[in-house]
This record gives structure tokens, sequence and C-alpha cells, in this order.
């Protein structure tokens, strides 16, 4: 079956947005289950997320009219079209639910994009981003249910590979993803379909993807997790589950408790600040939801950073 989006679209995304996004670090990690692991920081990445680069993939391959562009978000979508949009010249109002930490509300404004906090979830701000686009006539950037977003983020995919060979450290075997929409491990997925195993990992209590496999199709959930500000998605979206069922290998389920084990684990032993959602793919490799062969070679991906440095001194 062809993918909506293949390689050769995600390499032509890159070339286009490479010169605006930071090309993040690889850090071998100790071994871990008995894996030999390798860890993606892309928390490193302009906006503090994997998300600049969809945004940007978006902004440059179309065209934003006078009203500018709009965006629903639980925070990190917002901070990277915030700062697309700024860097770009255009106006960016963004939508978030109130669960939104006040910390990525505060740098959604600090890219002088226009905040409009409503709804008890994610979904519902989208539906109110959708009411704003069509009566504006706004340009809507989705976060995860668009081939210019899955494109944008399966360029981490791409680069990761690179580099990968670049620093000697082998072919990675198996990658664990945390999924919210779906958009970045469909787009990794696409990318590496047939040579790399992706896992995708989702929170006990937010479990879009995992219902959609059972289901056969994508259905709505309910959505409780300490990361459901960034993997708080109600359904998963219609393209990454097309590419989900042919490319991801299987989701694995990870507790509120493990998520923040995994926040400590990578403050203490590797000094990096990560939210919950940006924690939760190590979360199912330290709480056995993933167990590796020995010697497999496992790609974790850190994908964001944006936590309140309060909460995390909490921990």
């Amino acid at each position: 079956m062809t993918l909506p989006v293949t390689p050769a679209a995600i390499q032509t995304a890159y070339e286009r947005i490479r010169s605006h996004v930071r090309r993040t670090p690889l850090m071998r990690a100790d071994a871990i289950a008995g894996a030999d692991v390798t860890f993606k920081l892309e928390l490193t990445q302009h906006a503090g997320s994997f998300k600049t680069r969809g945004a940007f993939n978006n902004l440059l391959s179309r065209t934003a009219p006078a009203a500018g562009v709009a965006a629903a978000s639980g925070g990190n979508h917002g901070i990277a079209t915030a700062l697309a949009a700024h860097r770009l010249g255009l106006k960016a109002t963004i939508f978030v639910p109130e669960i939104s930490s006040p910390v990525k509300i505060a740098a959604i404004r600090a890219q002088g994009a226009e905040v409009v906090v409503g709804g008890a979830r994610y979904a519902d701000a989208q539906e109110a981003c959708d009411r704003f686009a069509a009566a504006s006539g706004a340009l809507t950037i989705h976060p995860y249910d668009a081939v210019e977003t899955l494109e944008g983020q399966g360029t981490v995919a791409l680069e990761w590979e690179q580099d990968q060979a670049q620093l000697g450290l082998g072919a990675l075997d198996t990658v664990l993803v945390a999924v919210g929409g779906g958009g970045l491990a469909a787009g990794m997925a696409a990318y590496w379909r047939g040579r790399v195993k992706v896992v995708a990992v989702e929170p006990e209590g937010s479990r879009c993807l995992h219902a959609a496999f059972e289901a056969g199709e994508p259905v709505d959930v309910p959505v409780y997790s300490v990361a459901a500000d960034s993997l708080g998605a109600r359904r998963v979206g219609a393209l990454p589950f097309a590419i989900a069922r042919e490319a991801i290998d299987h989701v694995a389920l990870v507790g509120d408790a493990a998520i923040r084990d995994a926040q400590k684990r990578l403050w203490a032993d590797y000094r990096l600040a990560s939210e919950p959602g940006g924690a939760a793919a190590l979360a199912a490799l330290l709480s056995g939801a993933y167990a590796p062969r020995p010697g497999e070679r496992v790609g974790v991906l850190l994908c964001g950073g944006n936590v309140d440095p309060a909460s995390l001194a909490a921990l």
C-alpha cells in the first residue's frame, strides 16, 4: 500500500525547512534493560519540541492570507506555530485548552501570537480554532492531521538516521516515539517503513491510537493523564492512523507514575529537563512496557522540553 507520506516527500520537506530548524543532537545513553540506547534530543529544538518542523513545513509550502494563521494546541504546537509565524512575518492566533501549562501559554505570547484560552481539553480548543478559521479566513495549521505536518515531523527520522551512521552508532533496530494525535510517530514510521521498527508509546489515560487499533478505525477516547497537555488528543488523526496501521509495530502503554519516574531519571542521570510527554517514550523502556532483546539498538525520542521548572523541582 502506498502511504500518504513518502520518504521522498520527507526529504523534500527537510530541504525546505533545514535552514529554519535545529539539527538536534544524539546522546548515547547508559544501557537500559539490556539494550544499546540512543536518545535524540528533540527537546532542544527551537520552541522546545519537534513541532517546529511541522509548523515551518506548513508555512513554507502553503500561502497564508491576510488573516494570518490559526492553530489549536495543548501548548507545544502553539509555541512552534507562533515562532514560525513570527519569523516569517505572519499573524498567528493560537487556541489552547484550560489544561495548558502557564509556561507554554507564556511562551506562545512571547512570540507575539494572540492566545485564546477556552474549553477543558484539546478537542475544545480545536473546535474553537475551526470556527475562527471559517469566519476569518485564517490558514489552519493542524498539529497532526495534515500531510505537511506529517512530512515535517518525519524529518526527525531522516536526520536521526544520517547522524546515527555518521557517529558510527550502527543502524537502529527499534525507535520508541510518544503519541498524542499521531503525527510524529506516523511521519517517522512513513520514513522508516520496513527498515526500523517503530513502537508508539501512549499514556494509559490517553490512548487514542491504541483504541483505534482495537476498533479498526479512529474513535474518541477519554483523556486523563499527567501528559495530557501534549499527548491529549481525543481521537487519532485519520492520516496518522492510515500510516500507523501499515508502518507502526504496536502501541506500548505507560502509566503516569512511570512517566514521572522517567522525568526524574532524565534529570538525575543526564541533566535533561523534559516535560511529561517528552519522557513518555523512555518510560516505556524503564517500566518494561517495551522489553528489548539483549543488545537491541533502541532509539528513544525525547520530544519535548517545555516543562515548568517548579513542577520538575517538585519531583
